[in-house]
């Protein structure tokens, strides 16, 4: 007569720590990765913006408030925002 005991579930080979250590990390603070890339483009560009008004202005063209106050608050507000995720 068979048994009709059921047969046990094999055990799941333990996580390596570090690979668990990441993915616990990960689950804390989701897109981290993306987002800190984004914050990093969005600096990059400010900086750029920043760059080409200096070299506009050492051309001798006139670079209006306005747009130097965008450029300025996007690369010190993204660089914050940057700095704040790491």
């Amino acid at each position: 007569m068979p048994s009709t005991r059921p047969k046990p579930e094999p055990q799941p080979a333990p996580l390596d720590p570090e690979l668990r250590e990441r993915l616990l990390a990960e689950a804390k603070s989701p897109w981290k990765g993306l987002r800190r890339a984004l914050w990093f483009a969005l600096t990059a560009s400010g900086g750029i913006g920043l760059a080409a008004m200096a070299m506009r202005s050492s051309a001798g063209s006139e670079v209006t408030s306005g747009d130097l106050l965008i450029q300025l608050s996007a690369f010190i507000g993204f660089g914050l925002l940057l700095w704040r995720d790491r």
